[in-house]
């Protein structure tokens, strides 16, 4: 009996040794036919699994006979379930097609790391909001993209002015003169011209927004340390994009946008046009202004030739002009008096070019070429002082790019000029400069294997007051299982010191004095990550997706705003350094129609000076994001958020009280146009609720650092129109 018992064993585990397959087949688009880069497959209820290499192909060893379920999933595209009875009836083989989520196929595409490559195949870790998500965070803020980054996780945007809403944006708790803000690759919003950037950038125009976090000077010269926010444009295609958004809110503000867009045989074109408007809102009845008064309008016309099948140009103009003034409400509405004096006006007038050549050589190089020059004049003036100044800057850069199917080379050179001249002020105190940056970098994307891609890069640059900077920079991702993968970088970064910060943005640069360049030192980071990204399906329509990053950063030499008298400020040095570690953990459900967003940051911030540690101000060590969406494609959207934010530290040395915020956004869409309905701080979350925003009289106020709204609950609502 032992013996018959023996055999059997031993007969099926012959068989299931040799009752295994081998699977093979190729990946494409439905509609155009393309080969379809890093798409995951998995066998449902196995460890079974793959990645479709870089000529679209998958494959999968040791499948087992009987009826497999395979679920084909890519950024982009819908799920697709297919299932397969092994042995198969067929040598050839299969092609599979996937179905693309129309704008969401836009996200597959990273261009902030300089590469073509997805975000599964892309060492450095970038995060992206676009598709459907940008388009949901539009309908709460369509006049900026302040809301849309303050509520992803990590991301923290700083209001700088209780009065006239001035914001700037922290990546896991740095100041946000350490966030480098580009669009289409074009430095347009640094130094002085950074000051408003965030309130004058409206969405309607966005592909998408990508952001790498943690020192990516590498890629694109000083100023991110903390990381990179790239706008990335829309672009024409062969269908017609005719967009209008109209949007009021209960402050009485108004938003009035149109974008255009489409291509022909050798022309192409995208128009943007935007009518901002905000009314001077004061919901605490303190008498200052927590909404200020504003109009702003934006007009960005781009060109596209297709000079033939290798070779394209584009040329574009972008212009923002805004007057806004906050302060005294009653000042504000034409009543000002002894009592009612107090307000802060903001001029600007912003200007730019941008020119894009880009020649494929063959199969496997391109050359590309970019410029841009950029204007920027800005006044501030407050009750018997102003402060006002003009920055011209320009940007070039070539550079080449080489790939093949294991690695890809990029190499290229720039050159950044930089110029600021403040008005009507002595010589000795004006805080002008005039900095010139060139600098070559070249960067090497590598996969060994299928599993694992490693990507180096090293730049040098020569600052013209500050000397040469060598940063190099390494990634790498290692594809643990199609269900598990993992990424590993950092870098070197630099700032060039600067007036335009935070604290000095906060005092309207009111006695600042100027960078003594002799005796100060540029600003330098350290800094890396680590994450790991997880995806499974619970149940056939059930998928968990969960993503936790671990961080670190550290500045060397970091630039302080110090009060020397009773009236001037001197930016120092003190011996030391400011550094910033912790976690973000993103976990998202999708269930049928509904998806649930839950983010966690833990932000440790801290500064080490002279021997001392104390906790960096206006930092959230805890924050929570919670979103949950009910959505029908392309009939209605349902959105309930609930956001947490723990106490803050502020530069007084008093703790803000922690506070929740809540919203509510509902769409119903036809198909051509949709209406919107969204509640912003359904509990009406205010600081001047639970505390002060100034102290001393309202007629020179002194104000305190805004850590929590101060416009409260709001609501907005429009119609979107799409021809």
């Amino acid at each position: 009996m032992k013996k018959i018992i023996l055999l059997l064993i031993i007969a099926i585990n012959f068989t299931a040794v040799f009752a295994q397959n081998n699977f093979k087949a190729v990946l494409k688009d439905n509609k155009t036919n393309e080969l379809l880069i890093g798409v995951n497959a998995q066998i449902q209820n196995s460890t079974l699994g793959g990645m479709t290499d870089g000529n679209g192909v998958l494959e999968i060893a040791k499948i087992p006979n009987g009826e497999q379920s395979f679920i084909f999933t890519a950024v982009g595209y819908e799920d697709k379930i297919i299932q397969f009875t092994f042995p198969l009836d067929s040598t050839e083989t299969p092609t599979i097609l996937l179905e693309s989520k129309g704008e969401d196929l836009d996200d597959v595409v990273i261009t902030t790391t300089r590469s073509s490559r997805t975000i599964a195949n892309t060492p450095t870790r970038v995060e992206t909001i676009a598709g459907e998500e940008l388009d949901e965070k539009g309908n709460m803020k369509p006049g900026d993209i302040r809301m849309l980054l303050n509520e992803s996780t990590g991301i923290q945007t700083q209001q700088t002015s209780a009065t006239s809403y001035n914001s700037s944006i922290r990546i896991q708790g740095l100041d946000g003169k350490y966030t480098q803000i580009i669009r289409d690759g074009f430095p347009l919003y640094s130094g002085f011209s950074g000051g408003l950037g965030l309130m004058q950038i409206a969405p309607l125009d966005l592909k998408q927004v990508e952001v790498i976090k943690g020192a990516s000077s590498t890629l694109y010269g000083g100023g991110a340390i903390a990381g990179l926010v790239n706008l990335v444009s829309k672009t024409p295609t062969d269908k017609r994009e005719l967009n209008f958004i109209l949007n009021g809110t209960s402050a009485l503000g108004l938003d009035a946008s149109g974008f255009y867009s489409q291509k022909f045989k050798k022309i192409g074109t995208t128009i943007f046009a935007s009518y901002n408007h905000g009314t001077p809102y004061d919901p605490a009845n303190i008498g200052l202004t927590a909404i200020p008064k504003f109009n702003r309008f934006t007009l960005n016309p781009k060109l596209y030739l297709y000079l033939n099948e290798k070779t394209n140009l584009h040329v574009g103009f972008n212009s923002t002009i805004e007057n806004r003034i906050g302060g005294d409400i009653e000042y504000i509405k034409g009543n000002g008096d002894a009592n009612h004096s107090y307000f802060e006006k903001n001029k600007t007038n912003r200007f730019s070019t941008q020119l894009a050549f880009d020649r494929i050589i063959n199969k496997q190089s391109k050359f590309s070429f970019k410029n841009s020059f950029s204007f920027y004049d800005r006044s501030i003036v407050i009750p018997n002082y102003s402060f006002s100044g003009k920055q011209f800057s320009s940007f070039v850069e070539a550079n080449y790019n080489h790939n093949t199917k294991e690695t890809e080379w990029i190499g290229g050179l720039n050159l950044w000029t930089d110029q600021f001249t403040q008005d009507k002020i002595e010589a000795t105190k004006a805080v002008d400069y005039k900095y010139t940056t060139v600098g070559a970098f070249v960067q090497n994307t590598w996969n060994p294997n299928e599993k694992i891609a490693f990507e180096t890069g090293l730049r040098m640059d020569y600052q013209n007051k500050y000397g040469v900077f060598l940063l190099p920079r390494l990634s790498a991702l290692y594809t643990i299982s199609p269900k598990l993968s993992a990424r590993l970088g950092g870098g070197l970064g630099y700032k060039t010191p600067t007036v335009f910060t935070e604290d000095a943005e906060r005092i309207q640069f009111r006695n600042v004095l100027p960078v003594e360049t002799a005796n100060t030192k540029a600003e330098k980071s350290i800094g890396g990550n680590f994450d790991l990204n997880y995806k499974t399906y619970l149940t056939d329509q059930l998928a968990l997706t969960i993503n936790s990053l671990f961080f670190y950063t550290r500045v060397n030499n970091p630039l302080v705003l110090t009060a020397i008298s009773d009236k001037n400020y001197e930016f120092k040095q003190p011996k030391g350094n400011i550094d910033t570690k912790g976690i973000e953990t993103n976990i998202k459900l999708s269930y049928q129609d509904f998806k649930l967003f839950i983010g966690y940051t833990l932000a440790d911030v801290n500064e080490h000076y002279n021997g001392i540690t104390t906790t960096y101000p206006l930092v959230a060590k805890h924050r929570l994001n919670n979103v949950l969406m009910y959505e029908i494609e392309e009939k209605l959207k349902i959105g309930l958020e609930a956001y947490y934010f723990s106490p803050q530290k502020l530069n007084d040395g008093a703790t803000g009280r922690q506070y929740w915020l809540g919203g509510f956004m509902i769409e119903k869409l036809w198909e051509n146009f949709s209406i919107f309905l969204n509640f912003e701080n359904l509990g009406d979350t205010r600081q001047t609720k639970f505390d002060t925003i100034y102290t001393g009289p309202i007629t020179n106020p002194t104000f305190r650092d805004i850590y929590a709204p101060v416009d409260g609950f709001v609501v907005n609502g429009g119609v979107k129109i799409k021809l």
